[in-house]
């Protein structure tokens, strides 16, 4: 049985995980809007608030190792505790990528963009769905709102192989294009992988909820 100190705790990093999500869905849509109204400086200022992410994770893996040091909770508990910290990682992998995507919107610049920029705002669209509704899986404790949410990652992996096609042709039609045909590619990849971490913390709200680990796609 959960002593109110311990409960109490495990709430704490709950709040804080649901801070992170908040986030992660922050960096990831200023990034990728960056490219989209190529504003270059907002790009640079996104390792910023990924520091932001990163003092979160911090905290969250601190305490932890604290709260099962300290309290040494049993069964439940301390499934949710790991599942939390575990979430936290996947969280601020989030944010990494995010910046990376920044990084490959400073490389490209003012240049027009060598194909219509459709598929990758609609791959952002879908993650910063996802991380919504992982985060309200989470504060409500619905495990198949969390299932279904995972399900969703198969939309951003078809769009990325849709944009992997089709930069691919624009690629082969011109070498000039190859250069930023790469980095295309490269933020295609940073955000399918996006979809990744957000299924593995949807697995893990549902291993918090019912023991379960499981693998989702």
């Amino acid at each position: 049985m959960v002593n109110n100190n311990l409960e109490l705790n495990i709430n704490t990093l709950i709040n804080y995980t649901l801070k992170m999500f908040d986030k992660s869905q922050e960096i990831l849509e200023e990034s990728v809007n960056s490219m989209i109204t190529k504003d270059i400086e907002k790009a640079k200022g996104i390792s910023e608030k990924d520091d932001e992410i990163d003092t979160l994770r911090d905290y969250i893996r601190d305490r932890s190792i604290e709260l099962m040091a300290l309290k040494q909770p049993m069964a439940k508990d301390l499934r949710f505790i790991y599942a939390l910290e575990s979430m936290c990682l996947e969280l601020e992998r989030i944010g990494d990528y995010s910046v990376n995507i920044s990084v490959e919107v400073v490389k490209i610049g003012k240049e027009e963009y060598i194909k219509e920029l459709i598929d990758i705002p609609k791959m952002k669209d879908i993650c910063i769905d996802m991380i919504k509704d992982a985060k309200k899986a989470l504060e409500l404790r619905d495990e198949e709102l969390a299932y279904n949410t995972a399900l969703k990652d198969d939309l951003v992996d078809k769009l990325y192989d849709v944009i992997h096609e089709h930069t691919l042709k624009v690629m082969h039609e011109k070498e000039v294009n190859i250069d930023q045909g790469v980095t295309m590619l490269f933020v295609a990849r940073y955000l399918e992988r996006i979809g990744d971490h957000i299924t593995n913390i949807c697995e893990k709200i549902i291993y918090a909820l019912r023991g379960d680990m499981i693998e989702i796609g």
